[in-house]
């Protein structure tokens, strides 16, 4: 009997080099720090600036002061969700997570220094994101330390599009 998860197969189809899949779940979108993240059926990606109207492309985000081209875009995979609710009771909801992108059925930690496709744009995973006692400030729940490490993805936007819900996410 097969005991592995979707996302257990989805990390060794990664690590083997065979073809994954993945899907978008949630797009969102903010243009000032500190405002509730704002969902969307699509995103417009602009290749070497951001998501149009989202803060950091404007340069009104928490971190828009240590500017970063690897922080275009960023994402979230729904399976941190899942955990936080299931080993932690901590129910936090896409838009908490503060992260453009919330995906399904990808590993976004290998993902680092890759080229993958999103809807019709295409990124390049630059680095980790790593969580901050901010998000805790925000959402008032305890989910820093539970964060580390799934945090999501930070990436460039190598060629830019609209993405939607629903959209898939595969390797280049």
């Amino acid at each position: 009997m097969d005991h592995e998860s979707s996302s257990d197969r989805s990390l060794g189809a990664h690590n083997a080099g065979a073809s994954w899949r993945g899907v978008i779940t949630h797009l969102h979108l903010v243009p000032r720090a500190s405002l509730p993240m704002r969902g969307f059926d699509s995103l417009t990606l602009v290749a070497g600036v951001g998501i149009t109207g989202d803060r950091y492309s404007t340069g009104a985000g928490y971190y828009s002061d240590r500017p970063e081209e690897g922080r275009q875009i960023t994402l979230f995979e729904e399976e941190t969700l899942i955990a936080l609710q299931r080993d932690h009771g901590i129910e936090f909801a896409p838009q908490e997570h503060r992260r453009n992108v919330t995906t399904r059925g990808v590993a976004l930690n290998h993902l680092v220094g890759r080229r993958f496709r999103v809807g019709e744009a295409v990124l390049e995973g630059t680095r980790l994101s790593t969580p901050c006692k901010h998000i805790e400030d925000v959402t008032m729940k305890p989910v820093f330390n539970y964060l580390v490490n799934r945090s999501g993805l930070n990436a460039k936007i190598l060629t830019g599009g609209v993405i939607r819900l629903g959209d898939g996410i595969e390797p280049m």
